[in-house]
């Protein structure tokens, strides 16, 4: 995997993390909303061309789990992406994701 920044930027009711990588244009991002306190919907992760290949949407997938899981919260994944790596490990992910 390429040698990643991510970044988390939130408001009340959005959070946005966006990824870097030296020589690569753009950034990825993956975006939530919140639903509660404790619950959060995966909407959507982008990864531009220039970043393909890179590992850059499982790595802000894996990003979200991590923080999700260390603030107690539950992803309802309704992006693809999310959705298909949540299924990938399923038994992994059981206590962190709302299916």
């Amino acid at each position: 995997m390429a040698d990643l920044t991510i970044t988390f930027t939130e408001t009340e009711t959005k959070g946005r993390y966006a990824a870097t990588a030296p020589g690569a244009a753009g950034e990825g991002e993956l975006t939530l909303s919140k639903v509660t306190d404790k619950l959060i919907i995966a909407d959507h992760t982008y990864v531009p061309d220039s970043m393909r290949g890179m590992g850059v949407a499982k790595a802000l997938a894996e990003r979200l789990i991590a923080d999700a899981r260390a603030k107690g919260q539950r992803i309802v994944p309704l992006c693809p992406f999310v959705r298909a790596h949540a299924m990938k490990h399923r038994e992994a992910l059981a206590d962190v994701i709302q299916w």
